[in-house]
């Protein structure tokens, strides 16, 4: 039950991360410094990280899927943890000499405009996706602590991640995610030890797991589960979905962040390659202890809670639950509800203002990713073509404006597609990203002058065509799969001996000094 000391805990945490991104933002003067920073140091990246990459999925997401897969949902803030480390280790020091300040300028260099174009928009379909499933988020937990009605709650959603973002950039993103850092990391770990405390250990939340199901056993019916043995399967396996399907949600975790243009700003805002590093090396080991906690969370709330539409099915077929069984209106509430009904008021309301916050700063950064892909690649190009000299509005401007028109447009869709799973959305986002560019940028940084830029072109759309396709068509493994594939397979075959007239192309366009 929501009391005033939760209501007062949860408005406090976020007037105050409100308060740190409104007093980091106030000596932003130009667009480069609202965007990039340049001189935040180890534990500014590593809280702008956090605070992008710890958004919803993180927590309320990874304690509804170990609801209903067990410790298998741990994968999501591993492959998060992993992306970042393969981000600090081996894309930080090519991002930063690349003299560049979104990924599509660096595929555009390498392979022409018309890349940039096509990659942009794919890029933003796959951030824009990521923004409505934040938009979500935060509205579900608005909705469920002041009980307003969704329209108002999506657009409290909206109004308050153009706020922690629109004054601050990339500076407030950081400040802020050090604040939350802070209060994530130590509230989370006070979750996972209370769980661990009255669940009796990993043992003890594992019997009150087979006793929930053995007790009644038309849930386990509706759940697919028989016997014992296959409870342990599903709740007790690292891979409870199957290994491809494990493994593709890791690697789509992995390759995003690699792909996404709003952690790479997080790198381009460090006052130097080595303070980048470092700063994603410390998000890596974050993430996995916080996606433990909220596993944690969820396998303790699946042996005593059963959702509203499992307890209808339960009682249609003439069965009752025993009386120490709680109901939940849905798997999504298992972390609200354990926090509400299990930690002290004062706790678990810092605990519901931090999860709060950090939903709306993980839309924060998002947005702010897409907003300087608009300002810089789309519009940017649009002007080159439309012989533009330049804008009324300057780019600090743009940037700004364009942040209110997505999350405006956010907000339209989010409404219209209430309903819609999170955790789906939020997988299909980062595939999207990777499929598009993963292997256009990772080229050109690291082997520029040996593909063709038609190739490299067409590899985009074909890439995402074939991962919605394996989606939808619901192909073995996960879709990633098949985009990666693809993308890499339009790209090396067949090859082209126009590649060597590029390459000499390309050495008789240097001149001299």
């Amino acid at each position: 039950m929501v009391s005033i000391v939760h209501l007062i805990g949860v408005i406090l945490t976020v007037a105050l991360l409100l308060a740190v991104s409104w007093l980091s933002g106030r000596k932003i003067k130009d667009a480069q410094t609202f965007t990039i920073g340049g001189t935040s140091g180890s534990w500014m990246v590593c809280g702008a990280l956090l605070g992008t990459l710890a958004g919803g999925q993180s927590t309320i997401g990874t304690a509804q899927l170990a609801f209903c897969y067990g410790v298998s949902a741990w994968w999501f803030t591993i492959g998060a943890g992993l992306g970042s480390l393969v981000l600090g280790l081996f894309y930080a020091g090519p991002l930063r000499r690349s003299g560049c300040s979104t990924l599509l300028e660096i595929v555009s260099r390498e392979y022409g405009h018309k890349a940039e174009t096509v990659g942009s928009a794919l890029f933003l379909i796959g951030i824009f996706i990521s923004i409505v499933s934040q938009v979500l988020s935060s509205s579900a937990m608005i909705t469920s602590l002041f009980g307003i009605h969704l329209v108002w709650a999506a657009l409290a959603s909206a109004i308050l991640i153009m706020l922690l973002v629109l004054f601050g950039g990339i500076r407030s993103a950081g400040a802020s995610g050090i604040v939350k850092l802070i209060l994530l990391y130590v509230s989370s770990l006070v979750a996972g030890i209370v769980v661990w405390h009255i669940g009796g250990g990993f043992s003890g939340l594992r019997e009150g797991i087979d006793h929930i199901y053995l007790e009644t056993p038309h849930l386990a019916d509706l759940n697919g589960l028989k016997g014992v043995e296959s409870i342990h399967e599903r709740y007790s396996s690292p891979f409870a979905r199957g290994f491809f399907k494990d493994m593709g949600g890791c690697l789509s975790l992995i390759l995003g962040v690699v792909s996404t243009q709003t952690y790479a700003q997080c790198i381009w805002s460090a006052a130097s390659s080595a303070k980048a590093r470092r700063g994603a090396v410390l998000c890596s080991l974050f993430m996995p202890i916080i996606g433990a906690a909220c596993t944690l969370v969820g396998l303790y709330m699946r042996g005593h809670y059963i959702t509203s539409g499992e307890l209808a099915e339960i009682q249609r077929m003439g069965e009752t639950i025993p009386a120490n069984v709680g109901v939940i209106d849905g798997s999504a509430l298992a972390f609200p509800v354990f926090v509400l009904e299990h930690l002290p008021a004062w706790l678990g309301g810092l605990l519901l203002g931090t999860m709060l916050i950090n939903i709306l700063g993980c839309g924060s950064g998002l947005s702010l990713g897409a907003s300087t892909i608009l300002v810089r690649d789309v519009y940017g190009n649009l002007k080159r073509r439309l012989g533009i000299a330049a804008s009324p509005l300057s780019q600090l401007s743009q940037t700004r404006l364009s942040i209110v028109g997505i999350l405006l447009v956010a907000f339209i869709v989010a409404i219209l597609f209430n309903g819609t799973f999170i955790n789906d959305l939020g997988f299909l986002s980062l595939g999207l990203r990777a499929v598009a560019i993963l292997f256009p940028l990772s080229f050109s940084l690291w082997c520029p002058g040996r593909f063709q830029p038609r190739r490299v072109l067409l590899s985009m759309p074909v890439g995402v065509a074939a991962m919605l396709l394996a989606k939808f068509a619901s192909l073995p493994g996960d879709a990633v799969y098949y985009g990666l594939a693809a993308s890499l397979l339009i790209i090396l075959f067949p090859k082209s001996n126009n590649i060597k007239t590029r390459k000499k192309k390309r050495t008789n366009d240097i001149v001299e000094p």
